[in-house]
């Protein structure tokens, strides 16, 4: 794919990481880049690994891999963050992530997949229970706001009387008992892809391989081994991490002496980079009609994003002792329960066309301009929970 031609990026970036630190901006943009090709090489790695085994597990596995960086991203800025400096990228990134891939990457594949044809047809199975648990994540990624929110503004009004101390330690606590819930629901998404229900996605995806309009290609193209799978798996890996932490470094650097926010960092940036490999894949899929691959890769990774990464992050701030909760912006959650309404109705009628697609991303840009401008809110005496 044309993202190898990035692969220079990747040494050039570790080795200005150690020999010229101080150039802070060069070295985040350019282990900005690196993570790309990187991240593809992964998500290659893992589609050639989830062809050699059964197609529901293996498409899963493909999106597990994919989001491996996400998850390393997590990791790095919690063990790296310092009296909750680096909370709001964190949580930022969780709901940008979630709104890369149901408006960005979702609103792409529409479009190119929708290009000379009048429209995609997709399997009620895939999109309801995608859209469906979306839902669900959304409203689970909300309560926590709102409960901070509502009592926060109306302290001074009611006879409601809190402290400040009181309402983030009350709020981190339902955080945490938030993120075990919705890792039970994750738990049980498995089980209903993988052992309940999964002879009716194995019959979706299978008949969404004869659609590929490039079968005969691929039928031909060179396969990789078992072994050759996990040599790229562990290669890309380790590269990604590298980039990951080094790019980390820079975050706090870049916020505070370049103007760029936390909200738009986490928000718009670090999604657009640590889903770049799932992205060119389901775009690529869509285009090749197969729109029900395209969509697993769209949804499927927002719903391990909302039911798995993010809680995740939550129990491994609590294990360290850092306040990682699931407090967001009312401004960032609202835009992300919204556009899990706008894409579940797009969905709705079981097919797609390059105007829904077009609509998405314009949606999309329209929140990262706003984001752009959004400044970071933090209350006087107050931590981010």
């Amino acid at each position: 794919m044309l993202v190898n031609v990035l692969w220079p990026f990747v040494p050039a970036a570790i080795a200005l990481h150690f020999a010229r630190p101080d150039l802070h901006v060069w070295v985040f943009a350019l282990n900005y880049i690196a993570m790309v090709p990187s991240a593809n090489l992964l998500g290659f790695a893992g589609g050639e690994l989830a062809k050699k085994l059964p197609k529901v597990f293996g498409v899963l596995l493909e999106t597990f891999l994919s989001s491996v960086v996400e998850i390393v991203l997590f990791m790095v800025l919690i063990h790296k963050d310092k009296g909750g400096n680096l909370i709001p990228v964190i949580q930022a990134a969780i709901l940008g992530s979630i709104l890369a891939n149901l408006l960005l990457c979702l609103g792409l594949c529409f479009f190119f997949g929708g290009i000379g044809r009048e429209d995609q047809s997709f399997h009620e199975a895939v999109s309801e229970v995608g859209s469906g648990l979306l839902l669900v994540a959304g409203f689970g990624l909300l309560i926590p706001s709102a409960f901070y929110a509502t009592l926060k503004s109306n302290a001074s009004h009611t006879h409601v009387q809190i402290s400040t101390e009181t309402l983030n330690q009350s709020t981190l606590i339902i955080s945490r008992a938030t993120a075990v819930i919705l890792l039970v629901a994750f738990i049980m998404y498995l089980f209903y892809n993988l052992h309940s229900h999964h002879s009716i996605f194995d019959e979706v995806l299978e008949f969404d391989e004869h659609l590929d309009e490039d079968r005969e290609q691929e039928m031909k193209r060179a396969k990789l081994t078992l072994i050759e799978c996990f040599v790229a798996i562990a290669i890309s890996l380790a590269c990604v991490c590298m980039s990951a932490v080094f790019l980390v470094e820079e975050i706090e650097d870049i916020v505070n002496e370049r103007g760029v926010s936390d909200n738009f960092m986490g928000l718009i940036l670090v999604p657009l980079v640590e889903k770049a490999a799932e992205h060119l894949t389901a775009i690529d899929e869509a285009w090749d009609n197969q729109i029900n691959f395209a969509l697993f890769h769209c949804l499927g990774p927002s719903i391990q994003t909302a039911l798995l990464n993010a809680p995740l992050a939550v129990i491994v701030g609590w294990g360290i002792d850092k306040d990682m909760g699931l407090n967001f912006e009312i401004f960032m959650i609202v835009l992300v329960v919204l556009s899990i309404l706008v894409v579940g109705n797009f969905l709705r009628d079981g097919k797609s066309n390059y105007l829904e697609g077009g609509l998405c991303v314009l949606v999309y840009v329209i929140i990262a301009v706003t984001t752009w401008y959004y400044p970071q809110i933090v209350a006087e005496g107050e931590s981010e929970a």
